[in-house]
């Protein structure tokens, strides 16, 4: 039997539960070298990203980012991000720029699955939005959050609402900044 690639959402959050605040501010969420590296970590294993198209947008940065004199863990998330396939879904983005992407117009739960099961690599789902579409069709298996110590008292929120699982604890990282990793398998 093949083994069927992991779904995984992953999501720097604040402690109240959001991805960025009421102005779409996500500042306070920049990871420091010693989280950086977790999350590089994290990163190895995935082929695929999905995205929205806000998501996109905001990651494509990479794509273009002058990498010379960064520190060697921000080098290395920009290489490994670049190395990945990535599927944007969006009605409204006329297109896509980044290399190795590619844009669907609709989120289609039977592809997604398709996608795990031929997959050499684990996939992950960006962004809050899709993400809870992926876990209404029952796609995602692992999710990964790296809940930052400040409150912004609103906005995006990290998670979907009306959405019932229970979560099985995997493991838990501690970081001298107070940034704390919690990974959760996604109960059926």
């Amino acid at each position: 039997m093949t083994a069927v690639a992991k779904l995984v959402y992953s999501a720097i959050t604040s402690l109240d539960g959001y991805t960025a605040d009421e102005n779409g501010t996500f500042d306070w969420s920049a990871p420091d070298p010693e989280v950086f590296a977790c999350i590089n970590a994290l990163e190895r294993g995935f082929g695929t990203y999905l995205y929205g198209r806000r998501m996109y947008e905001t990651m494509v940065y990479w794509e273009t980012f002058d990498a010379d004199d960064a520190p060697p863990h921000v080098r290395d998330f920009a290489e490994l991000w670049r190395d990945a396939a990535k599927v944007v879904y969006s009605r409204t983005l006329g297109a896509v720029s980044g290399a190795r992407t590619r844009l669907e117009r609709a989120f289609d739960p039977g592809a997604v699955l398709r996608m795990k099961e031929s997959a050499g690599h684990d996939i992950s789902v960006g962004g809050p939005d899709l993400a809870g579409q992926a876990m209404a069709a029952g796609l995602v298996d692992e999710m990964h959050l790296f809940v930052t110590p400040v409150m912004v008292g609103g906005g995006t929120s990290a998670l979907p609402g009306r959405f019932h699982s229970v979560l099985e604890l995997l493991h838990v990282d501690r970081f001298e900044s107070g940034v704390v990793h919690l990974q959760y398998r996604i109960g059926r």
